[in-house]
């Protein structure tokens, strides 16, 4: 007699090793929690110049509706910590949303101080959601130029956040879809150094902004070309300058009666494509 396994029985092992080969695939690591967030901008004062001032964004802003892409790049600054420093921070980010809206869709990188001692890592943040790093980018040097973009999917109502160190080549990108109680208003894209927020007691507060020295933004001085744009709709991407009156600078101040300057942008260059953002002081 034949001895053997039926078709039955070859059907049954095959879904067994599917079974098997499906467990010891390895799984996508779970995200990990960055140490504070990225929010959207507190606006304080109108300027007579048209500029404006905030208490935690200095940078540029384009506004209208229909966002469907930003595209930044930038070179990591280096933070400069005083020894008897304990925390502070500093965020540079491209994104959607925030302006003049409460959710924000951004990824940026972090130049941040601890005891003295600075740390460089790239995150990601769908605010309100918390903040994550982005993959293991977290051993990020002073001087390595990012790109990034942020990009709507309106087939699939989802954002898509990409970020890349193009010194060493690391990249991350990752997917996100705002429930329907948060839907993302689309109405302004970013180019922007923060002073995040964190907990302090029971209040969630705006850190010390981190002494960054100058943030450098754009292809000008990246060199990485076809960034810092803006899409809006199924349109082609769009420098910063070419907006307009729909374009808006940002000083950040500190929360206070004095408003005393922390970062100030500088003007952008001919070509409407870079600009600097210079450090001033640490803030309250």
């Amino acid at each position: 007699m034949r001895s053997g396994v039926g078709l039955t029985g070859l059907a049954v092992l095959a879904s067994a090793a599917m079974i098997v080969s499906s467990s010891l695939a390895p799984a996508r690591p779970a995200p990990v929690p960055a140490p504070h967030q990225h929010r959207p901008a507190d606006i304080r004062n109108h300027r007579v110049d048209g500029s404006y001032e905030s208490t935690n964004w200095s940078g540029y802003a384009v506004t209208g509706s229909n966002f469907t892409q930003v595209t930044g790049s930038w070179i990591v600054p280096a933070s400069t910590c005083a020894p008897e420093s304990s925390a502070e921070y500093a965020a540079f980010w491209i994104g959607i949303d925030g302006w003049n809206s409460s959710s924000v869709e951004q990824t940026g990188t972090d130049s941040d101080c601890s005891n003295g001692t600075p740390s460089y890592y790239a995150w990601y943040e769908f605010y309100p959601q918390p903040s994550y790093y982005a993959g293991r980018m977290t051993n990020l040097k002073p001087g390595d130029v990012m790109t990034a973009s942020v990009t709507y999917n309106s087939s699939k109502e989802e954002f898509t956040a990409t970020i890349t160190d193009t010194t060493s080549g690391a990249t991350f990108s990752t997917t996100y879809t705002p429930n329907r109680r948060n839907t993302a208003a689309r109405s302004s894209a970013e180019w922007i150094a923060e002073a995040p927020s964190g907990s302090v007691g029971r209040k969630i507060e705006v850190l010390p902004l981190a002494d960054f020295n100058v943030v450098k933004f754009g292809p000008d001085f990246s060199q990485a070309a076809n960034t810092d744009t803006a899409t809006v709709g199924t349109g082609s991407p769009a420098s910063i300058g070419s907006f307009g009156s729909n374009l808006n600078s940002s000083t950040m101040v500190s929360d206070g009666s004095s408003s005393v300057p922390m970062a100030t942008p500088s003007p952008l260059t001919s070509d409407g494509t870079s600009f600097y953002i210079t450090w001033n002081s640490v803030g309250p």
